[in-house]
């Protein structure tokens, strides 16, 4: 289930912008420049996981690296890569590679470029004013609301005012799950070579690979 949460909100590690207009729409349009321009990006995050419906909460870390469409995710059990066509994910318990092509709605919200490029067809933004983020320093709040069906009920984003860099991402489901990213770090111009972003059979030889395209 982990790997799945973190699937979803995935994209919205990349909801950054140079927050120097108070339009919602402005900040996430410059954060998709901000992304297509930063040549590579590294972020270590936690994410916490609470479920209204069973009272239960669970919390976790990652580091998430990201290059143009392609993306790697590391969590305590999980791995994944996404090379812009294929995904592979690996659990490290049982030792099984799932490979998938998602596409559509499934790839929106597992591919950060495709979400920020496609923002003003997916979302609509509205600015909340600012915020003190958990590290104290002064945020921008933006609120974006799905436009059409989704599972996603809202997302709220804290930005800090003066790094432009994201400190908060909480997303709300409409199945009562919601789901708080905390970014402790990021950063941009790694220029990950495109092999980076492909599982290699090589390096895991015990593990069992389970085609579902």
């Amino acid at each position: 289930m982990k790997h799945k949460i973190v699937h979803t909100v995935l994209p919205l590690l990349l909801l950054i912008a140079p927050a120097m207009a108070q339009n919602a729409a402005d900040i996430v349009s410059k954060a998709a420049s901000v992304y297509n321009s930063s040549n590579g990006v590294s972020a270590s995050f936690s994410l916490r996981t609470a479920s209204e419906v069973q009272h239960t909460s669970e919390s976790f870390e990652g580091i998430i690296n990201m290059k143009g469409d392609k993306f790697t995710l590391r969590t305590p059990d999980v791995l994944t890569w996404y090379d812009g066509t294929t995904q592979w994910t690996y659990m490290e318990q049982t030792e099984e590679v799932n490979i998938s092509t998602p596409e559509g709605d499934e790839l929106q919200f597992t591919n950060p470029s495709i979400l920020l490029n496609s923002y003003q067809k997916g979302f609509t933004a509205a600015y909340k004013g600012e915020a003190t983020a958990i590290n104290g320093k002064a945020a921008y709040v933006v609120e974006l609301t799905p436009k059409k069906k989704s599972d996603i009920v809202k997302v709220e984003l804290q930005i800090e005012k003066f790094s432009s860099l994201p400190v908060r991402i909480n997303v709300l489901m409409k199945n009562g799950i919601s789901n708080t990213i905390q970014i402790s770090n990021i950063k941009t111009g790694i220029n990950q070579p495109d092999s980076y972003f492909s599982f290699r059979k090589a390096d895991y030889p015990q593990a069992e690979i389970i085609d579902l395209r």
